[in-house]
């Protein structure tokens, strides 16, 4: 290969729009080769998810799951944590980014649970955005995996893979969002937030996609394509 091109995520530019024809054997070729579209996140119960999530904010899933996987043992409950109080939390989630305000943000989360509704996660975007370290992505990532919701939920990695592939082109997340939810065939929509961020995570990374291995690369509208395929 005669040169290299490198994108950081924000530098790539969009690509042009991929023609509707080529969508849904997009998700056909993805669901193909993506046995278990699921979150990394390690959970077993909506409340675990949930602080899974807020926690998952600026921070990978594997630094998550190392800190829940001490703190949930001990603490699994919006009582129960909200007994560590934010000190007592910041022991077991100190190896996540930005922990302060997240500790901050889950002690209060918890307090509104247990005041407000009754120690459950709730079901609607409403109340779950009212909760402190909730927003539109976090609550959509919810909606979508504990309540199985035709949501969303659009992080670097949807975004890059968007704009990247020509799939849903648009300057910001919401734009993304909303293309996404236009485009996505209806048998997909459940599971296309997990195809998409294990596409981004795995094969379509921000430097260096691994397009040689790519299973939608026939769809696929980035215009410097084939100058990965050797990667």
């Amino acid at each position: 290969m005669s040169k290299t091109v490198k994108h950081k995520t924000a530098d790539t530019p969009p690509s042009r729009r991929m023609p509707n024809r080529d969508v849904r054997p997009f998700f056909e070729k993805l669901a193909a080769t993506i046995d278990e579209p699921v979150t990394e996140l390690e959970y077993k119960s909506n409340f675990e998810l949930l602080i899974a999530v807020i926690l998952s904010a600026q921070a990978t899933d594997i630094s998550v799951n190392i800190a829940t996987k001490q703190l949930y043992p001990v603490a699994n409950t919006p009582e129960s944590i909200l007994a560590l109080g934010e000190d007592g939390l910041k022991a077991y989630i100190k190896n996540i980014g930005l922990y302060n305000a997240k500790a901050k943000n889950v002690i209060k989360t918890c307090r509104d649970l247990i005041e407000k509704f009754g120690s459950t996660v709730p079901d609607n975007r409403q109340d779950l955005e009212s909760l402190a370290g909730v927003g539109r992505k976090t609550a959509n990532v919810v909606l979508n995996t504990a309540f199985g919701q035709p949501t969303m939920a659009v992080d670097t990695h949807i975004f890059r893979v968007g704009n990247r592939t020509g799939l849903a082109t648009g300057k910001n997340v919401l734009i993304v969002e909303q293309k996404l939810i236009e485009r996505i065939p209806d048998d997909f929509i459940l599971d296309a937030h997990h195809y998409l961020i294990l596409h981004g995570r795995y094969t379509c990374q921000a430097r260096t996609p691994k397009c040689g291995a790519c299973p939608v690369y026939a769809e696929c509208m980035f215009k410097d394509k084939a100058a990965f395929v050797e990667l």
